[in-house]
């Protein structure tokens, strides 16, 4: 048995190359099975991995069928920080769901035959995925590989940033890029446990997007009274930690500056260091790849780093399984996802589509059906 998958390829002169291939499907092992793809999300940090830094309006195109290759140029001051991947074919996609088509040995492999499954795991953008029975999760009764391809990556990081929270002692959040369908799945879940939340958008229209949901406390980060109303929805819920997609530029800072401002509308005494209420902002995205710029004026409890969902989930071990569950009971509801369009493997290589998801705009998410042949 063969069958197609999408490949990227960044060479050591700086040239990038996405392509399908046809590839062979191995047997699976006892403890495997062989799921038959039918659903996958474009997720940003899939397309960390598809395009780099390659411009998506500067992409060309040749071939037809299968054979179509789409070609891009890396801008060579960001070719060093690629070099670990530099000349190797590599598979995408983080997630997605489908259909048990063969099975290894085992009894939990054999237990899944025929099952619909969501896997994580990697190179999901294929015809034919192996994988270990135990990286499979049966889907309810009723829910679609569509409705099932996105339960891992955006639900578990909604839920990974309020359990963060929790565990740091901080009682509300701030979310940045906060309109997509992460910060709507984060929206829910706050609204439904109670919790503080500090949506920051880039525009009126994504404000109006999270006020349609029900969020509280919306601010425009491109609206003339930015800092004036982040402060304010930062005393009304008293926020110390946030969640930063951006990732360069001035918004860290500001948030953190906008922190130590509210934090001090009730102070009683002065410090030169400032407040000690410790004040961070985790970086989880990139959606501006620049330097992150901090004007110092937040005091001295302050703290910036970076948050990755996969060694959040090892770190807290078995409450891992807690988290799981609950997306699984409410995929159809606080966890559902949406998407722009749905598009083959052929489709997905296709110069406007690109240009499309390649923005990482809100509103703008592909899933990609492998099992379609258009």
């Amino acid at each position: 048995m063969t069958g197609l998958e999408l490949r990227t390829l960044m060479s050591g002169t700086g040239k990038l190359e996405l392509s399908l291939q046809r590839v062979a499907v191995p047997e699976p092992s006892a403890d495997e099975v062989v799921v038959r793809v039918e659903a996958t999300p474009i997720n940003p940090s899939d397309l960390g991995l598809l395009l780099g830094p390659v411009d998506p309006a500067r992409l060309t195109s040749s071939g037809t069928g299968e054979g179509v290759v789409v070609r891009g140029e890396v801008p060579q001051p960001m070719l060093k920080a690629f070099t670990a991947r530099l000349d190797q074919s590599m598979p995408v996609g983080n997630e997605g769901a489908g259909t048990v088509v063969r099975t290894g040995s085992s009894a939990a492999a054999r237990a899944l035959d025929g099952k619909l499954v969501a896997m994580i795991g990697g190179a999901m953008y294929t015809q034919y995925r192996v994988i270990k029975a135990a990286d499979c999760l049966v889907l309810p009764k009723g829910v679609t590989a569509a409705q099932g391809a996105s339960c891992f990556v955006n639900p578990l990081t909604s839920l990974g940033m309020t359990e963060t929270m929790r565990r740091e002692g901080h009682k509300a959040l701030v979310h940045t890029a906060a309109a997509s369908n992460l910060g709507q799945m984060l929206n829910r879940i706050c609204l439904k446990d109670g919790i503080g939340l500090v949506n920051i958008v880039r525009s009126a229209e994504q404000e109006k997007i999270l006020r349609e949901i029900g969020a509280r406390h919306v601010v425009n980060s491109t609206a003339p009274g930015f800092m004036e109303d982040l402060t304010q929805a930062l005393v009304d819920t008293g926020a110390t930690i946030a969640f930063d997609a951006i990732g360069g530029g001035r918004l860290a800072g500001q948030i953190l500056t906008a922190m130590e401002a509210a934090i001090n509308r009730g102070a009683t005494t002065y410090s030169r260091y400032g407040s000690n209420v410790h004040k961070q902002v985790y970086v989880y995205g990139s959606l501006d790849p620049g330097p992150i710029e901090l004007v110092r004026g937040f005091g001295m409890a302050w703290g910036v780093g970076g948050w990755l969902l996969f060694p959040f989930m090892q770190k807290i071990g078995p409450d891992a399984a807690r988290l799981r569950q609950r997306v699984l009971d409410e995929l159809t509801t606080t966890f559902a996802s949406h998407y722009t369009k749905t598009v083959s493997l052929r489709g997905a290589l296709a110069l406007d589509d690109i240009a499309v998801y390649g923005k990482r705009s809100t509103a703008a998410k592909y899933l990609i059906d492998p099992s379609r042949t258009d």
